[in-house]
């Protein structure tokens, strides 16, 4: 049979636009990951006991079940019960929610790390615990998590490949319908590959420019 990277450039834009897609999941994610972890940490630091134990089950159910299953049951699961879900959103919220859990087990480690004086500075100056939290305490701990915090987030960008099984046209399958048309899974795979390897580099040149940022205010 051997290659034919000719079929490549009639199928390039919609392998492209898988990538568009990718990278919209990729980031929708990440957010819901970002604020959903800083929110599970305070909530499991800070919160009532009866709030905190809810919060601690959701926890361990996302972090003991894996994520393919999670995503069946946002978008396949709920519509049973009345909640129809786009498969996008439940892409996104799927991702966001998984990463979220991972990400409060950072923030809350950084959280404790950061001097308890400067807790009780704040306070003596009239802060309450929340301002003080908010202004003090979770500035430093994010600056301090933000290396693991992006590692988590490269993870993220391989996992979104999950979606396509809910389907949501990404990167890779948009690839296996080009597939489909050509009988021609090496080329496609490849190319999918390359561009995964590009947003993985795109990331990691944001991410080291943040650190250098963060390094660079202390």
């Amino acid at each position: 049979m051997g290659l034919d990277f000719s079929v490549i450039p009639k199928y390039l834009d919609i392998v492209l636009i898988g990538a568009l897609w990718t990278i919209a999941i990729t980031l929708g994610a990440a957010v819901v990951s970002f604020f959903g972890g800083i929110f599970l940490a305070i909530v499991a630091l800070y919160a009532p006991a009866f709030v905190r134990w809810p919060f601690r089950v959701f926890s361990f159910l996302f972090l003991g079940t894996p994520l393919l299953l999670q995503l069946f049951l946002i978008y396949f699961g709920l519509v049973q019960i009345g909640i129809d879900v786009p498969a996008f959103v439940a892409g996104v919220v799927g991702l966001g929610l998984h990463f979220a859990v991972y990400n409060s087990e950072l923030f809350q480690t950084s959280i404790l790390a950061v001097d308890k004086g400067q807790t009780e500075a704040a306070r003596t100056l009239g802060l309450s615990r929340m301002q003080a939290l908010r202004t003090v305490v979770i500035p430093q701990a994010v600056r301090d998590v933000i290396p693991p915090i992006g590692n988590n987030m490269i993870a993220l960008l391989k996992d979104s490949a999950l979606v396509s099984v809910i389907g949501v046209s990404e990167l890779t399958l948009s690839a296996q319908r080009a597939i489909g048309s050509t009988y021609r899974p090496f080329e496609f795979y490849v190319l999918v590959a390359a561009i995964y390897y590009i947003i993985n580099l795109g990331m990691e040149a944001v991410l080291r420019r943040v650190e250098r940022r963060i390094q660079a205010s202390r």
